[in-house]
């Protein structure tokens, strides 16, 4: 079925009118970098699975602004880096997945990177989160050998977090942010001679402050939503936790 049809509008949040664009649109915009991209190329990228434009009652093929910049991507890493379709694949599956963020550079706004894509080993936080952080944290969805390659992590030691219930994976068996934070500091403190094992005091510690802070939010009212209360609370007892040992350190 042609996809000459007139560009549908969509409604978005709070019922601001949004353009989608046809697919002539689509070449139109793409022609000035991609002078070599048809309508058929689009077609195909839609049956790989890489791209999936809506469909007006009609039967014709509707782009958004970020379908037009999930487009520029795939092309530019076919012509820049000439990666496959399964290695772009991949790497817009991570995007997906919160792996990497939006560059800031150039027109695309998502940026080639060469090679496989892979989250970036997570330093500790040198400072105590504030409870604004808390409250706003970058969220990813990792396997668990994801986690193992961004931390260093062997599966030995990886394994014995998860016995210890220091590393939780979700219902769906993937992981996030703070499961990359706990991985990556454990590495670091495997490098000082300290096991999983001996780690399993940070994790009672940590559900007693949990415990703490749930009682506290059952039991006093105080201005915020619940998470907001619950972060400011968390990060004045990591606050806390935090000046007591260096206090005891410098002892």
């Amino acid at each position: 079925m042609s996809d000459g049809g007139t560009a549908s509008s969509g409604t978005g949040p709070g019922g601001a009118s949004s353009e989608r664009l046809t697919i002539g649109k689509v070449l139109a915009a793409l022609s000035v970098d991609f002078p070599d991209v048809s309508a058929s190329k689009l077609r195909y990228l839609e049956a790989e699975g890489l791209i999936t434009p809506q469909r007006t009652a009609s039967g014709y093929r509707t782009f958004s602004q970020a379908d037009l910049q999930r487009l520029r991507y795939i092309l530019a890493a076919q012509r820049d880096r000439f990666w496959p379709l399964k290695v772009i694949g991949e790497a817009l599956d991570a995007l997906d997945r919160g792996l990497t963020e939006d560059s800031g550079s150039g027109a695309t706004g998502l940026e080639p990177r060469p090679g496989r894509p892979r989250p970036p080993a997570p330093l500790p936080d040198p400072e105590v989160p504030s409870a604004r952080s808390l409250l706003g944290r970058h969220t990813v969805s990792l396997a668990g050998a994801e986690v193992r390659e961004a931390s260093g992590l062997d599966t030995e030691t990886f394994a014995a977090l998860e016995t210890y219930g220091l590393l939780q994976s979700d219902h769906h068996g993937r992981y996030g942010q703070d499961a990359l934070s706990v991985a990556a500091a454990a590495r670091t403190l495997a490098a000082h001679g300290l096991e999983a094992r001996h780690l399993r005091p940070f994790r009672t510690a940590a559900e007693r402050e949990i415990g703490l802070a749930e009682q506290v939010l059952a039991t006093r009212h105080g201005n915020g939503t619940r998470e907001e209360r619950a972060a400011e609370i968390v990060s004045a007892c990591l606050a806390l936790h935090v000046a007591l040992v260096r206090s005891g350190l410098s002892r």
